[in-house]
């Protein structure tokens, strides 16, 4: 039996990889920071998780696996080192993990977990994706019996060259983490061709500015022309999409806006080697969401919270126009967005589309940028977001309803309309309480 240690074991991505590997018959063990509810239910699985990193954690493994934000300073990577042991970082154990499965590989800026679990959802074989799947209750899905593997491909340090795919499915390439190709557009560009052209199945998305004058043999989707009579439905508060794609009849997923039904069609094109329709069609409405994507987490009478994942400016915008529907609906509001910045250089990069992307709202609240590792660096939100006259909070507060917290003071409440959260930081929990 191999050994692999997992440095990071706590972040979405990593922890779906020691996961499968596990059940591949491999002994894990991992360490993170701080402990979650994720290194939580890795312990509850068997699986061996120190908390802080420490080099005794290092007992001659096999292999070491780091996550994308782990440095060369890191405690157990230089231990790790110092006893020889062979290091691979996440995006080079891809190469490994995924050799010899039949992989669907799921890529774009926005878009790739929610198609990648609908995916999961249709085909019910393994499953790796960078969000907890409501269905199956987390990240990975085990099939013993059978090479196919749905597998969310991550562009944001190319990693998605090693994804092995097998059928390659592209929601959309709108520039994203540009930091990490030097903001070479070239070279961005190229990866995605390069991850496009190497899969047997292309499924792509033809209205999209690059993808559409791609010379390519694949599998296209028009989405104003194949994606038709998309209507919303509300079950028990829960939001579902309807539609009809090309001539294969009704489809109905769970979600709200044209962006759900798109990531559907993508997913029900790319089964379809694999599957037959009405299986498709059946299997599509066993998907549940996924964690922190449109996730209703409280309904109670005149108070809706929502808390999505979102930390684009064209997420939010699509989100919010999902979130303006369902309010419709529900007949809610006032609708309140509170934002987390996600990053420095992603915030700063995209400071126009931030701007505008929350136009609709009735308030805006806007917590302090949530930083991953980077210089800290000064952004006036209060002048630049002044057409919202926005609240600027240190933080929130869930206490039958949510609270904004500054100076260890309350701000303000809200106790009844919509409150949808957006970000990629701990903004989840303050929401969840």
């Amino acid at each position: 039996m191999r050994k692999v240690h997992f440095i990071g074991i706590g972040g979405i991505g990593l922890s779906a990889l020691a996961r499968f590997l596990q059940k591949e018959g491999y002994e894990i063990s991992g360490s993170d920071m701080q402990s979650s509810s994720l290194t939580d239910e890795l312990k509850s699985e068997g699986i061996t998780v120190n908390i802080p990193h420490s080099k005794e954690a290092i007992k001659n493994q096999d292999i070491v696996v780091y996550s994308a934000v782990v440095k060369d300073t890191n405690i157990e990577m230089i231990e790790a080192k110092k006893q020889k042991i062979e290091v691979n970082s996440r995006k080079n154990a891809l190469k490994w993990i995924l050799k010899n499965k039949k992989v669907l590989a799921v890529a774009g800026a926005h878009g790739k977990s929610t198609t990648s679990a609908m995916l999961g959802s249709i085909i019910d074989k393994s499953m790796l994706i960078g969000a907890e799947s409501k269905q199956f209750k987390s990240n990975m899905r085990y099939s013993k019996n059978s090479d196919l593997m749905v597998f969310e491909a991550d562009e944001s340090d190319a990693s998605f060259l090693n994804s092995n795919p097998y059928v390659a499915i592209v929601t959309n390439c709108e520039p994203e983490h540009m930091e990490y190709y030097n903001y070479n557009y070239d070279e961005f560009y190229n990866c995605y061709k390069k991850f496009i052209t190497s899969a047997k199945i292309r499924v792509l998305n033809g209205e999209d500015d690059y993808l559409k004058n791609l010379d390519i043999e694949a599998i296209w989707l028009y989405p104003s022309i194949d994606i038709q009579n998309i209507q919303t439905i509300i079950k028990n508060n829960q939001p579902f999409t309807t539609f009809e794609l090309k001539n294969l009849g009704t489809f109905e997923v769970w979600g709200i806006g044209e962006h759900i039904a798109l990531d559907a069609s993508l997913a029900i094109l790319g089964a379809m080697e694999f599957s037959d329709i009405e299986t498709i069609r059946e299997n599509l409405k066993n998907y549940l969401g996924i964690k922190k994507r449109f996730d209703v987490v409280e309904v109670k009478d005149d108070l809706v919270i929502i808390d999505d994942y979102a930390h684009h400016p064209t997420e939010i915008k699509v989100t919010l126009e999902s979130v303006q529907t369902y309010s419709k609906l529900l007949d809610i509001r006032p609708l309140t967005a509170i934002w987390q910045p996600h990053k420095f250089s992603r915030t700063l990069d995209n400071l126009d589309g931030f701007i505008e992307c929350f136009e609709g709202v009735d308030n805006l609240v806007i917590l302090p940028v949530w930083n991953v590792g980077e210089q800290m660096q000064e952004i006036d939100f209060e002048t630049l977001f002044q057409k919202y006259n926005p609240i600027l909070a240190q933080k929130i507060v869930k206490d039958n309803g949510i609270n904004l917290i500054k100076d260890n003071q309350i701000l303000k409440s809200y106790k009844k309309g919509l409150i949808v959260g957006f970000g990629a930081g701990d903004i989840t929990n303050q929401l969840r309480g």
